[in-house]
């Protein structure tokens, strides 16, 4: 039996980590073409990239794990501090750069009484924010559900700011989140979680060439979207090596979604990054993974806030 090596960074999980033979809900796979034409597809001949491309994306941190004591004998109640963030960064044909970043520090906590924590002479505070009768995988959830937020927020943010009829496009880093999303964004997910085809069509996600695309399809479950898989040009020659799954709302209409399908092809390539320099390449796009870097450099660094958050739990 022949095999091939995941290029993928092992630490950041698996690239390709699909459970066989469990296609999505509200599968439809019609939308673009009929299951029996389906092929790779290449975007138009001379559509243009849009002149401005806006990334999303956040991380977050654990600063420290802490205990609240209980009452009455109660045994201490199990807390996290952690810090995570949000931002924009705006690409453009002069280059990439920052939009905007918000940084926010939350104690998620099981304790009633605990009190938000001012650190390092008040200039760090952490928010306490209750999770009733968390343990340690629901406080780690409110964490990941509190960055979502941040991001979601940061995303309307820019929205906000772009002028009505631009051809700007919304680059999210994951899937999208909620039932609904604005007619230019699109999640970009970098692992494959979930197989979302039928058997009988994933030859043709294998069959891409870089800088391809599966024909658009529609998915059900919790939020229905439009998805397609595209190949990032850089990736090894085996079987789904660089493809990822890219989705837009489907409050859209079938041809909105064609529409941006192809734009993407024309668009997200640009911007794969190479294994000489990412862990993640090509699926990771260049500027994510330079405001990742942004980022987690305004989160600050993990041993002076373990150290803050110390002395202030000495007061």
């Amino acid at each position: 039996m022949s095999f091939h090596v995941d290029a993928w960074d092992p630490s950041y999980g698996a690239s390709l980590d699909a459970a066989p033979g469990s296609p999505a809900d509200g599968l439809d796979v019609d939308v673009e073409l009929p299951a029996s034409e389906w092929r790779p597809l290449s975007a138009p001949a001379g559509l243009t990239p849009p002149a401005t491309v806006l990334m999303v994306d956040g991380v977050r941190r654990i600063d420290a794990r802490i205990w609240t004591a209980g009452s009455g004998g109660l045994p201490p109640y199990p807390g996290l501090a952690c810090s995570y963030a949000a931002g924009v960064v705006r690409c453009t044909a002069t280059g990439a750069q920052v939009a905007a970043a918000q940084v926010e520090r939350t104690i998620f906590t099981a304790a009633r009484d605990q009190s938000d924590v001012a650190a390092a002479g008040g200039s760090i505070r952490y928010t306490a924010r209750l999770i009733e009768g968390a343990q340690d995988a629901d406080l780690m959830a409110a964490a990941q559900s509190a960055l979502m937020h941040l991001e979601q927020q940061t995303t309307a943010d820019v929205l906000t700011t772009l002028a009505d009829g631009g051809d700007e496009l919304i680059v999210v880093d994951g899937p999208l989140r909620g039932p609904g999303a604005p007619p230019r964004v699109l999640g970009y997910a970098k692992t494959q979680q979930k197989q979302y085809l039928p058997d009988h069509l994933l030859p043709v996600v294998s069959e891409l060439a870089p800088g391809q695309r599966t024909p658009v399809f529609r998915i059900g479950g919790r939020w229905t979207r439009y998805t397609w898989y595209l190949r990032q040009p850089g990736g090894m020659a085996i079987p789904w090596s660089g493809v990822v799954r890219v989705e837009c709302s489907a409050e859209l209409s079938p041809q909105a979604a064609i529409d941006l399908a192809h734009l993407s092809c024309a668009t997200l390539p640009r911007y794969a990054s190479s294994v000489v320099k990412d862990p993640r390449a090509p699926q990771q796009l260049i500027p994510i993974g330079g405001l990742e870097q942004r980022l987690r450099r305004m989160l600050g660094d993990t041993k002076l806030l373990q150290r803050a958050l110390v002395s202030a739990s000495a007061r």
